[in-house]
């Protein structure tokens, strides 16, 4: 992998974001031969893989999470581990030699008074005719509740994000908020070593193990419904976008009977607010030593100086398009196209759409590298 040195320099697109969806867009750019770079704040390509908790593995077999172009160098149906796809996306930006900037945060863009865009890093801009934000499904920001802050001091509280393994934690019950499939495991992961409750809004569970032997059968048929059925196209997909991106995923890995065979106390309450510097759940203080908040991130699109962002606070797009600032494009958000789209088994046809648009709307180069004038 080589480093792209961009010094105030004009260049074609600029990618935010080194992972699995800035580097998929990346790798098709590349095939049509355009100009572009990628930037990341991280120190290593991956990193944002490394940093979740220790136990993390994939919810789809290593068959169905390779990128474009590279396929993940593991047992067809085993379930990589954080660090393996944090590896793997490290060796793709290798492999195919995309021109990735790290240490390099953007903290702005916004558009350029001749046309195209504005980004600005720290003591440095770079103007592009296109950009691509690929930062993420769920945003930068870590979403925790404003009355987190009234806790009692001696509770010990992590976001998801922070959390990595039991002994982090204090000796005492645990409180994990959020009953997504991140919520799910680590409340059945902390079970085993600290009394556990688990609030939160039941968001469903798969019907089989992923596994058993049966999803051998079951899992081509759920890529083909997550690619092609529930897509926001479809109403299904449109119902299914709002309960995700606004509820979380259903449980995938745990289910309901592992949490009580575990002792977790699961409560579908709310957690409400802070009573004498306890945490509130429903209508009751609960006595804890810990908080783990798996409620997820905040989109935070601040940073973009250009009214794309609407009343939910998400981008208005479709398919990572924005028609209201020509040239600015998504990549890897929650439901962009389809339920596949937040997922390695789908990041790769966003990647491939979103490349194409760029390709056809970029101007012809001349041999000077300058665009060229069109009639």
């Amino acid at each position: 992998m080589h480093t792209e040195h961009t010094n105030g320099q004009h260049i074609e697109t600029v990618i935010i974001g080194a992972g699995q969806a800035g580097l998929a867009t990346g790798y098709h750019l590349k095939r049509r031969g355009r100009e572009f770079v990628i930037l990341d704040a991280a120190a290593r390509v991956g990193d944002q893989w490394r940093q979740q908790w220790d136990t993390l593995r994939l919810y789809s077999p290593a068959k169905y999470d390779g990128l474009p172009g590279l396929p993940f160098p593991a047992k067809h149906w085993s379930f990589p581990g954080k660090d393996d796809v944090a590896d793997y996306l490290e060796s793709y930006a290798a492999k195919f030699e995309l021109p990735v900037r790290l240490g390099t945060r953007v903290d702005g863009l916004e558009p350029a008074p001749d046309g195209g865009y504005v980004v600005t890093t720290a003591g440095e801009t770079i103007t592009c005719d296109n950009v691509v934000v690929a930062t993420g499904t769920f945003g930068r920001a870590p979403s925790v509740p404003g009355f987190a802050q009234d806790l009692d001091p001696g509770i010990l509280q992590l976001h998801s994000s922070e959390y990595r393994r039991p002994a982090q934690l204090r000796d005492g019950p645990v409180l994990v908020v959020g009953a997504s499939h991140s919520g799910t495991d680590i409340a059945y992961e902390v079970a085993r070593t600290h009394p556990t409750i688990l609030a939160g809004r039941d968001c469903g569970q798969i019907p089989f193990r992923i596994e058993s032997g049966a999803m051998r059968v079951v899992f081509p048929m759920l890529i083909f419904a997550w690619k092609h059925v529930l897509t926001r196209r479809t109403p299904m997909g449109r119902k299914e976008m709002a309960n995700i991106r606004f509820h979380g995923g259903p449980m995938l890995r745990v289910k309901r009977s592992d949490l009580a065979d575990r002792g977790v106390e699961r409560l579908e309450d709310r957690v409400t607010g802070v009573r004498d510097g306890r945490p509130v759940v429903g209508e009751q203080p609960r006595e804890v030593a810990n908080v783990v908040w798996a409620t997820g991130f905040r989109q935070t699109f601040d940073w973009i100086d250009l009214p794309i962002v609407g009343d939910d606070g998400w981008p208005v797009e479709m398919r990572g398009v924005v028609e209201s600032a020509p040239g600015l494009f998504f990549c890897g958000l929650s439901f962009q196209y389809a339920f596949s789209s937040m997922v390695l088994p789908g990041v790769g046809r966003d990647a491939g759409y979103v490349a194409g648009l760029i390709s056809e709307r970029t101007r012809p180069r001349t041999r000077t590298g300058r665009p060229a004038k069109v009639a």
